[in-house]
């Protein structure tokens, strides 16, 4: 079945474009309700959202879809997509769904969907899911005296800030501890500075004051001046960063520098093997993790499984093979001993974590390999199918043929907008710079002959 609406993270689009309406919202309420209503009990379904301006919209437009087939609602108000995990499995609901596009900025908006395990939703249950979106599927509505009510929940944040907190090492505080915290004006701006507060740390918050509009907007996990210029005006410990629905995040050293996924990813291997915390002797990233990650987990004996892209799919392979740490090199970190899906807060306290116990500075625990040059580059088209097109297939296999073992050439669709990303990495970084080009050139040619 070819997807008109799901993507590798829910739904998302431009908002009262064609996927990121209230009619898709209603739509979607109404058939993830009717799957998802299942035995004789009360079933209910928690709803979380951002700060974007179009919350109003889908929000209300979801609330009508599930209470029409008589599902109760929770709805918590901004709060980040970890806390609507959580909340899931806390509350015993049959679904979870979060209003976000993430890193995105506000003109876009998605849904995000979680089980009653607090998991997300697997790509047949999405297509079941999508199947029943259509006006002909026939859905069942709820008898009058059987809709569904909604209400809020006014503790939903007080309840994911004990959660968090309880993550970070009993015998350990934060007193003393500087941080730069910038929540990009999303939805961890109220729950991520007081849970770091309360566990001691002096707290500087920026991206803060959101208004509808400034998600995302020059701050966060994607846009990281302001807070790196902060970090080094403060003479901070330490700068984090997270994106708009606090689900990934970027550490900042107290030099000012960037601190990605792969490294931060790389920081809690270590620490969890020399203190016989990994499940399994190895960790799953994605396909884009950098090769030098990889090397170094292999010199320790570690091994380093490569998922799709998404933090999904990253959740999955740590599940079938029973590994508690995995994510993605955007920094998405997933700590399964805690979480079920990307955490950014949590994946921060494991980094202050190690910083407070072995007393050094970020710049010093955080370089835990040196990376692979590695050149990513994006290329927008207008439709039909690039990669199928010989002209990219033989430029492929010409970019690995020059890089031969020592790197790597990954082409992809991105699962959000209309770009081809082009991805290689080499020891050698004027031989990856080529491969690439030449990619992107071929690709170009085809998508402007389209």
């Amino acid at each position: 079945m070819i997807r008109k609406y799901f993507g590798t993270d829910g739904i998302r689009g431009t908002v009262n474009d064609e996927k990121m309406t209230a009619e898709v919202a209603l739509r979607l309420g109404m058939a993830a309700g009717h799957l998802f209503r299942n035995g004789n009990h009360r079933h209910r379904v928690v709803i979380g959202k951002d700060t974007r301006l179009s919350g109003y919209m889908i929000e209300p437009a979801l609330v009508a879809g599930f209470t029409s087939m008589g599902m109760d609602v929770f709805l918590f108000g901004p709060i980040p997509t970890p806390a609507v995990s959580f909340l899931t499995r806390s509350l015993r609901a049959d679904l979870g769904v979060m209003i976000s596009a993430s890193h995105n900025h506000f003109e876009d908006n998605g849904i995000k969907l979680f089980g009653p395990d607090g998991f997300k939703l697997s790509d047949q249950l999405e297509s079941d899911i999508e199947a029943l979106m259509s006006p002909s599927s026939g859905l069942s509505l709820a008898a009058p005296a059987a809709l569904g009510r909604a209400k809020r929940i006014d503790d939903s944040q007080a309840r994911y800030i004990e959660f968090a907190k309880r993550t970070f090492p009993r015998d350990l505080t934060l007193d003393g501890v500087k941080i730069v915290l910038d929540c990009a004006n999303g939805a961890s701006y109220r729950v991520a500075p007081t849970a770091l507060w309360e566990l001691g740390a002096e707290v500087i918050a920026i991206g803060v004051e959101p208004d509808g509009f400034n998600i995302n907007k020059e701050c966060g996990s994607t846009s990281t001046a302001q807070i790196r210029a902060r970090v080094i005006k403060e003479g901070a410990d330490i700068g984090i960063a997270l994106d708009g629905d606090a689900d990934r995040v970027i550490i900042i050293d107290e030099k000012g520098q960037e601190v990605d996924g792969d490294q931060i990813m790389g920081l809690i291997a270590l620490d969890w093997l020399a203190h016989d915390r990994l499940r399994q002797p190895g960790i799953v990233t994605t396909v884009m993790s950098n090769l030098g990650l990889e090397r170094c987990l292999n010199e320790v004996g570690l091994a380093m499984i490569r998922a799709n892209v998404g933090d999904r799919y990253v959740v999955e392979q740590m599940r079938a093979g029973n590994y508690n740490l995995g994510g993605e090199q955007s920094g998405h970190i997933v700590l399964s001993d805690f979480s079920s899906t990307g955490d950014g807060l949590i994946a921060a306290l494991q980094v202050l974590a190690v910083m407070k116990r072995r007393a050094r500075k970020v710049s010093e625990i955080c370089s835990v390999f040196k990376p692979v040059p590695q050149i990513l580059r994006n290329v927008s088209y207008g439709g039909g199918e690039p990669l199928g097109d010989i002209k990219v297939v033989e430029a492929i296999r010409a970019a690995e043929d020059v890089l031969g073992r020592d790197g790597r050439i990954l082409v992809r669709k991105s699962g959000t907008e209309n770009l081809i990303r082009v991805m290689g990495e080499g020891d050698d970084a004027q031989a990856v710079d080529r491969a690439v080009s030449q990619i992107v050139e071929a690709v170009n040619q085809v998508a402007s002959a389209a």
